[in-house]
């Protein structure tokens, strides 16, 4: 068995190797030309079409295996060996030259526990045993969130790895709240409280009690993140919007520069667990409480899996919108249709056509060019995400990038 000594130095040597070759990517030329692409794009300037490969089925990759035996370090490692990868698939993705260590937070969640029942398959499902099962008294079960950082396991976690490659790459501390993305977009915390199958049901037969615990909720994330930037812990690390977030009328992500209002940043918000309900219902049991949220960020994207071609008319009440997510299911057609040229029209087509099952090109090449043409008009990127399995084909992503790019040639 190796000595302590003898495994941190190999440990040091994998991660500093990784480092200088991840920050010969983000040297690269292309990455100034894909952030002016990304910016003019999201600024609803003409572009071609931007290609966003953001899954490829990483655990499958031969690149995938770590040796670092510190699993903190391990972690790192497997950053960058997944960026390394990654920049090999040629699309529009820019990487940034810097890693960063998550602040850890002394309050990451609603005060109940939520055990989750896993079907023993590593990396597959599970059944939640939802804590709110009566909705008229579980709600005092939850507590009011806050926003702390413990900055003694912070800079602990960070003094490690500037300790050992501080030197290559700046270490940045993302210092923002925990309530963000999923954890604020209220629809995903809705379905893991109370479940999707009882809260459609309380829509009807409890609308009242629903509405109570969505302001409660709602209330939650908007004081911890009031906390947060009242004590300048947003920074320029922290914009959320499912794609490159750059933007001519915002700044730039930057590594380590805190005390940023949130109008200077991207805010993300989806409604996967309501992708079954009308749009008004959407609007009275979530989007209502999303909005004062979202209105607080300078530019806002919205959506991820859920079909959203009913509601973007109603999506437009956002005054900042900007990215609108069009998913597999939806009906990419009538979409761009309502869309048009106003917002950003991020197309996901669905991985199992594209890249997860006997990869057919003509398939793929199909299906593109169908979607593409209806989108022609449109600002429109294209993100390749959810990719579960690619049958251990290592180079299927990069032929689907590349071919992406002939169906764009062909269409535009």
């Amino acid at each position: 068995m190796k000595s302590t000594s003898t495994s941190s130095a190999r440990d040091r040597r994998v991660l500093r190797d990784l480092a200088r070759q991840y920050l010969d990517i983000c040297a690269a030329p292309v990455q100034r030309e894909r952030r002016d692409l990304w910016r003019r794009h999201n600024s609803l300037v003409e572009t071609r079409p931007l290609i966003y490969a953001r899954a490829f089925a990483w655990r499958e990759m031969p690149e995938a295996a770590c040796v670092c035996e510190d699993p903190f370090l391990r972690g790192y490692e497997n950053f960058f060996r997944n960026r390394l990868f990654w920049n090999r698939l040629n699309d529009d993705s820019i990487f940034e030259p810097w890693v960063t260590v998550p602040a850890v937070m002394d309050c990451d969640g609603w005060g109940v526990p939520i055990p989750r029942h896993r079907d023993g398959t590593p990396g597959g499902s599970f059944k939640i045993d939802y804590p709110i099962k009566n909705l008229d008294t579980d709600i005092d079960r939850l507590r009011v969130p806050w926003h702390a950082v413990n900055e003694a396991k912070t800079a602990e976690r960070a003094s490690r790895l500037e300790d050992l490659i501080g030197d290559l790459i700046p270490i940045n501390i993302d210092r923002g709240p925990a309530y963000r993305m999923w954890s604020a977009d209220l629809s995903t915390d809705l379905g893991y409280l109370r479940g999707i199958e009882h809260f459609m049901l309380d829509m009807i037969d409890n609308p009242e009690g629903l509405h109570r615990l969505l302001k409660f909720m709602a209330d939650g994330v908007s004081k911890v993140q009031d906390e947060a930037e009242a004590a300048g812990d947003w920074g320029l690390c922290a914009h959320q919007n499912q794609a490159m977030p750059y933007a001519r009328e915002l700044d730039d992500p930057a590594p380590n520069v805190n005390g940023v209002a949130r109008r200077r940043l991207w805010g993300y918000m989806a409604a996967q667990e309501l992708t079954g309900v009308s749009p008004a219902m959407h609007e009275e049991f979530l989007l209502r409480y999303q909005k004062p949220i979202l209105e607080k960020f300078g530019l806002v994207a919205y959506g991820c899996c859920e079909d959203l071609t009913q509601k973007i008319d109603l999506l437009r009440q956002l005054p900042n919108l900007r990215r609108i997510g069009v998913a597999p299911c939806a009906n990419v057609a009538a979409c761009a249709d309502r869309i048009e040229r106003d917002y950003v029209l991020s197309y996901r087509p669905s991985p199992a056509d594209m890249v997860s099952y006997n990869f057919d090109p003509d398939r793929v090449r199909r299906i593109l060019r169908c979607d593409l043409e209806a989108c022609r008009g449109c600002h429109v990127d294209i993100t390749l995400k959810d990719v579960e399995t690619v049958q251990h084909d290592p180079e299927r992503v990069r032929q689907w990038v590349a071919i992406t790019r002939k169906v764009i040639e062909a269409v535009f």
